[in-house]
């Protein structure tokens, strides 16, 4: 019933979380259209309360028992549930979380991780005809363990590693945003005259 009313309105119903004290938490998002070269649309405060007003209504003739309603975007962290959020993101930095830990030691740069179950990497599609994905992520640098006293130990990266994935082993999946708050360099602390 919900979806059907959030889609009504032209929007797609990315998550529905009923919490405690009676808040059901509506997430709402544009639908993607498949085009990847499309320029992604951001879900305002007009969209949002257009939705919230048809969900009220609807809501109310169904007689679901609620006190507060709250709609709202998916955000910088917006989880990844279906097929086509895969693909829509595919390129983008992911968090995912699997329901198993890696067990086997079969000699592959992944098994060097037996026991761990969460990874953070660029997301890629395997190849066809395959419907997994694939995990393209770095090890944590390491330190050095050798240095001068008073100096900070320099940083190695770790070398790149895949991790191949299905759908359904996945636990949970989010997008991790990459957020840049340096400043640039130009014109940094100056201004201009007029």
């Amino acid at each position: 019933m919900v979806e059907q009313a959030v889609g009504s309105l032209g929007f797609e119903l990315v998550e529905l979380e009923r919490s405690a004290g009676g808040l059901l938490r509506v997430t709402i998002d544009f639908p993607w259209s498949g085009d990847a070269g499309a320029a992604p649309r951001a879900i305002g405060v007009d969209d949002c309360e257009s939705v919230s007003r048809q969900l009220q209504y609807a809501l109310e003739v169904d007689d679901v028992d609620y006190q507060r309603l709250e709609v709202s975007s998916p955000g910088t962290d917006r989880p990844l549930r279906t097929r086509a959020d895969f693909e829509r993101f595919e390129g983008e930095q992911v968090a995912i979380v699997l329901k198993e830990p890696i067990a086997d030691d079969d000699g592959s740069p992944a098994a060097a991780q037996v026991g761990r179950k969460r990874f953070t990497g660029r997301l890629q599609k395997a190849d066809a005809p395959s419907d997994d994905w694939l995990l393209l992520w770095h090890e944590a640098p390491r330190r050095e363990s050798r240095k001068p006293r008073g100096q900070p130990g320099r940083q190695k990266a770790g070398q790149q590693q895949v991790l191949a994935f299905g759908l359904d082993e996945l636990q949970s999946a989010r997008l991790q945003p990459e957020l840049d708050f340096k400043r640039s360099k130009k014109g940094k602390g100056r201004r201009k005259r007029a």
